[in-house]
């Protein structure tokens, strides 16, 4: 799956999101909307976690779901 699918299936996504990052709100992820830059922005200030590691996580798991 790529990100221009990620926009289009973003209510499905989310709770995927959710269950991988529990700190993150309804308010954050509508924030988010499907940007892959925002979403990893918004991780990283809720998790404290370096960018490149959210990247990589966040790029395996929306490959998963592709799967």
């Amino acid at each position: 799956m790529n990100w221009n699918q990620v926009e289009g299936n973003w209510k499905q996504v989310k709770g995927k999101l959710r269950g991988k990052w529990g700190k993150l709100t309804n308010d954050d992820l509508e924030q988010a909307r499907g940007r892959r830059d925002r979403l990893v922005g918004i991780i990283e200030e809720r998790y404290g976690e370096a960018r490149e590691a959210i990247e990589r996580e966040l790029d395996s798991l929306i490959d998963r779901l592709a799967a």
